[in-house]
């Protein structure tokens, strides 16, 4: 019990189905179901549309698999005339050899079309299938692109991966092979029934008298495994989310010796995959013995009722054994129907979760009468800004401020206070609740996004590097930037000289987020990325926090050079980051409590001055 309460409050932090804890910016994770699908045939149909545009190559594989069909149930059927004329003739005259092998060689030409009918089909259905889910990850990435921070900051990135992989894999698996067994099979049903009924209509009684025992067995054992699928899914979606935030956090992880808490938190997380996976596996590979078990009790039975038309009604051989085949033939469909269920069960449930992030509501667009500013000086006004990031929770009560073009305002104040909200405002990451933000004038929720944010280059407290060169680290400020360009950058950023003693110098592949990097050298790089964009706008959001204090100096150096005819929002714990600072805001409980420059502050001998003199921590 104890175990059990331990998984579920691992899985509150990791699955999407269920809110995790509230952060201290009153932010909190979002509820999204990862419950079986409401509505089967809706989710369905919505996974059919992505095969709508290669109707032809599903029509030609259509025609394929009855090709293939028609042609195992014609061979099956040519056993008869083999037995009734070359084998053991009605008429009690003596075999044919001759004509036996021409009927072989017949009944193999025919089978040879189905071979190569199987085999066509088989190439169209797995391009077809490839095809869809190159366009299924293709929308799910174009939407996650569209999708505002408040999402990144409210999920997993392990279980969003998930999706991507996991998800989407079983959505293959039922597109290329599924679909095409489930119609193969319901026409293998139909064409058998229909050749066991023209063989013999008492035997085909007796043989379809074990159908509705087989569809029950079949639709309770389904009913009791949709669940299973669903919670295999999303427990499998919690191991990949704890697992990809432990392999990022493994210097904390062994900082604090918290392997070992590590570790009993995944095997529990593991256990409960397991657990699940085992109810899911064994409710989909149960259908086989079942099914079996049941066919081959039909199998007998129609074997021995048979015996007694052959014996007693002259009933031929030939036909018993052409008949005894379709028997089997008949279940053979329906136990490959019934353990597809499973598969079914599995890519639905990963479609939902597919969908689910598809449904996600996108960032706002643009107004109609939205512009752009061109170019943009960076008069920067915030008039009596309220906004929280959940409407039962206000982060920043009436702010009001403004910034003249290449001036500085820093932002000091506990964790919590708003500091970095502010930036996320100016970014329109989040929209206010109330007040204006204007930016040369302009409101900002009248300009284009892209427009304002081109305009406002940041550098975060979290760096991040993506696989490439460093020259393409730094260009991804601005694309069309050239190499000398890039190289002064670099020098703005007290970068170069790091950069030039690295192995190929600006031609260095980083990988894994910069690994190969320290945490300072990485911190410039992001620096120098914010020197070659050119916006007039610049938000230093604990920029240096990550550098010691003689790359600190290089950097406000650097950064002397970087803020000039800028205007600069600086968030910094170091209070001596910010004593050129033109204003310095001090923020608590998401009000400004002091603003004036570093010697009017101390003056004033309040909060700033007790932060700078140590009188209190900042935390």
């Amino acid at each position: 019990m104890e175990n059990q309460q331990k998984i579920e409050s691992l899985k509150k932090r990791y699955e999407r189905s269920v809110p995790i804890p509230k952060r201290n910016d009153g932010m909190n994770r979002k509820q999204v179901k990862t419950a079986a699908p409401k509505n089967t045939g809706a989710t369905v149909k919505r996974l059919l549309s992505y095969l709508k545009e290669y109707k032809l190559f599903m029509g030609i594989a259509l025609v394929c698999v009855i090709a293939g069909t028609l042609s195992q149930l014609a061979g099956s059927y040519m056993l008869r005339p083999l037995i009734n004329e070359y084998i053991a003739p009605i008429d009690g005259s003596r075999g044919s050899v001759s004509g036996l092998f021409r009927g072989v060689a017949v009944m193999a030409a025919i089978l040879v079309v189905g071979v190569a009918a199987n085999y066509i089909q088989s190439r169209i259905m797995l391009s077809v299938a490839q095809n869809a889910l190159q366009k299924i990850r293709n929308d799910l990435f174009e939407k996650m692109q569209t999708l505002p921070v408040r999402f990144y900051d409210t999920n997993n990135n392990g279980d969003l991966m998930s999706r991507f992989s996991n998800d989407v894999d079983t959505i293959g698996q039922m597109l290329s092979n599924t679909l095409v067994q489930l119609f193969s099979g319901a026409l293998s049903i139909v064409g058998t029934l229909a050749l066991m009924i023209y063989t013999n209509i008492w035997l085909t009684i007796v043989t379809i008298i074990i159908v509705p025992i087989m569809v029950m067995a079949g639709k309770a054992v389904a009913s009791r495994s949709q669940k299973y699928f669903t919670a295999q899914q999303a427990s499998l979606g919690a191991v990949n989310g704890y697992i990809e935030e432990t392999i990022s956090g493994q210097k904390v992880v062994k900082v604090f010796c918290h392997e070992a808490v590590a570790e009993e938190e995944f095997d529990l997380l593991n256990e409960d995959l397991r657990n699940n996976m085992i109810h899911a596996q064994f409710f989909g590979g149960v259908m086989m013995p079942i099914m079996g078990n049941l066919s081959q009790l039909n199998y007998t039975l129609t074997a021995c009722v048979g015996g007694l038309l052959c014996v007693l009604r002259g009933f031929d051989v030939g036909g018993l054994t052409v008949f005894l085949s379709f028997s089997r033939q008949f279940s053979r469909p329906i136990n490959e129907i019934s353990m597809q269920v499973s598969n079914v069960f599995t890519a639905l449930a990963g479609a939902e979760r597919v969908f689910a992030i598809m449904d996600e509501e996108p960032e706002p667009a643009d107004d109609k009468d939205a512009v752009v500013l061109e170019p943009m000086n960076g008069y920067v006004e915030l008039s009596h800004v309220t906004f929280g990031y959940n409407s039962d929770k206000v982060i920043l009560k009436d702010i009001s401020l403004y910034a003249k073009p290449g001036q500085k305002i820093a932002f000091v104040g506990s964790t919590g206070a708003g500091k970095t909200t502010i930036t996320n405002l100016l970014n329109r990451f989040y929209d206010i609740q109330g007040g204006e933000i204007t930016i040369d004038g302009q409101n900002i929720r009248h300009l284009k996004k892209e427009n304002l944010r081109r305009n406002i280059a940041m550098v975060l407290q979290d760096t991040h590097l993506f696989t490439g060169t460093v020259m393409e680290n730094i260009r991804y400020g601005r694309l069309e930037a050239t190499d000398e360009e890039v190289i002064e950058a670099a020098k703005t950023a007290s970068a170069y000289s790091f950069i030039m003693r690295l192995p190929a110098g600006f031609d260095t592949v980083l990988e894994g987020d910069g690994a190969n990097l320290s945490q300072g050298q990485r911190q410039l790089l992001n620096i120098a990325r914010a020197a070659i964009s050119k916006a007039p706008i610049l938000i230093l959001d604990e920029a240096t926090s990550s550098v010691d204090t003689r790359t600190e100096k290089h950097i406000e150096r650097g950064m002397d050079r970087l803020m000039a005819d800028r205007t600069t929002f600086v968030i910094a714990h170091r209070l001596s980051t910010v004593r050129n600072a033109n204003a310095i805001m001090v923020l608590e409980n998401g009000q400004i409590i002091e603003r004036g420059d570093h010697d009017d502050l101390l003056a004033q001998k309040g909060r700033y001055y007790q932060l700078y003199t140590g009188a209190v921590e900042l935390d």
